[in-house]
């Protein structure tokens, strides 16, 4: 997770959670710096000044201690384990770890008074040495201020290299959520799509065979032709039903090889044959189409076909007694016109299907989805109008 702070145009990233070996090895690490600095001075304090000795021992543990905060608190640790050089050699290891740590942070305004601190601490601290030398000292303060630049210059890098993996981090999380949300939203239009294929196919049928039904089921004078005849319509568009559907649900097996190629979608030229079947099955239809279907693009024809189809379907289950007129209309560059009007039935037909409510909520958004848009409205007269603007390019 990556935290921009306002005093500093650097991005800062926050540091991973160190493991209990991480800590140990740093803690080793620790230990071995302070004692590698405090071996020479320890000895001398031991046989001349042993409570310094004492003294130095604790205040490089108490340095030790607080390195461990030099995640939560940086900045301070560093200047506190590096202050505390000026009188305890011990406190060396505690020292390099927070300054080290304190350069992975990449701010000059922090590093450059921590160095500092260590810098006149580590000179002090030559100088004190027991059985230091004025030649000593031209050798080994330069040798000094280099361990330091080797020191920060090392946190540096490392900072750096922290921020990387930490971007690429970022940038494979946010890749692979973005990816799961595109994946998500395809799904999501695959099977909005194949609802609403299936809403189109079958609700056309089931509203054939639902009508048939019922004058099988209240009329009681038909003639054995009749009802053969109207049998024969209901077994048609129930095998019908049953195609198409299995067609549609093709489409959702996972294999490339379990579904069948999808049907050639209808155009346009099929809306005379759809208009042919509705009154075939006994819907009286009232058409005039003003255009050549044939010279309709495919996809803006599909769309002219579900609209007359909807509307017919409309008919069929909520208007079974009533005329329909469907007026097609228009010409490249203006757009096509389609509206199918019915009359509004007087009461609740008998043996009317529940509306499910989804079938122009579907329409609108194929017809959105193809840059028209799609109104529906009663007139005085109770004619009920659907109507429909497509574009059609010139």
């Amino acid at each position: 997770m990556r935290q921009l702070l306002p005093s500093d145009r650097q991005p800062v990233f926050s540091p991973l959670p160190i493991s209990r070996w991480g800590h140990t090895w740093r803690i080793l690490l620790v230990i071995v710096l302070a004692a590698a600095s405090w071996i020479e001075a320890g000895i001398w304090q031991w046989q001349n000044l042993r409570w310094w000795f004492w003294v130095d021992l604790a205040i490089g543990v108490a340095m030790t201690v607080v390195a461990l905060g030099r995640r939560r608190h940086p900045l301070t640790v560093a200047l506190v384990t590096n202050a505390a050089t000026f009188i305890s050699f011990s406190s060396g290891g505690a020292a390099t770890l927070a300054l080290f740590s304190l350069a992975t942070r990449r701010r000059w305004r922090e590093i450059v008074p921590a160095g500092l601190v260590g810098l006149g601490a580590g000179l002090v601290s030559l100088r004190s040495a027991p059985g230091s030398q004025e030649d000593d000292f031209i050798v080994t303060g330069p040798a000094l201020v280099a361990i330091l630049g080797i020191i920060i210059a090392w946190g540096m890098y490392v900072g750096s290299r922290r921020e990387l993996l930490g971007t690429l981090r970022e940038r494979a999380e946010t890749a692979e959520s973005e990816q799961a949300a595109r994946v998500a939203q395809a799904r999501t239009g695959e099977r909005t799509r194949i609802a609403r294929e299936m809403h189109d196919v079958l609700a056309h049928r089931i509203s054939t065979v639902t009508m048939h039904a019922g004058a099988l089921t209240y009329r009681e004078d038909l003639t054995p032709a009749q009802m053969r005849e109207t049998a024969g319509v209901i077994q048609q568009n129930a095998h019908q039903a049953l195609v198409e559907l299995r067609e549609v649900l093709g489409l959702l097996r996972e294999g490339p090889g379990d579904a069948a190629p999808e049907r050639p979608q209808p155009d346009a030229t099929a809306v005379h044959d759809l208009i042919t079947e509705a009154q075939s099955t006994g819907l009286r239809v009232e058409a005039s189409i003003d255009i050549d279907t044939g010279a309709v693009p495919q996809a803006t024809g599909r769309t002219v076909y579900r609209v007359v189809q909807e509307g017919l379907t409309n008919v069929r289950k909520h208007a079974t007694h009533t005329a329909a007129e469907i007026s097609i209309t228009g010409a490249p560059g203006e757009g096509l016109k389609v509206v199918v009007r019915n009359k509004l039935p007087i009461g609740q037909p008998v043996n009317a299907l529940p509306p499910s409510g989804l079938g122009l909520i579907g329409l609108r958004e194929r017809v959105e989805l193809a840059g028209g848009r799609l109104e529906r409205h009663v007139t005085p007269r109770r004619d009920f109008v659907l109507s429909a603007w497509i574009p059609w390019p010139a």
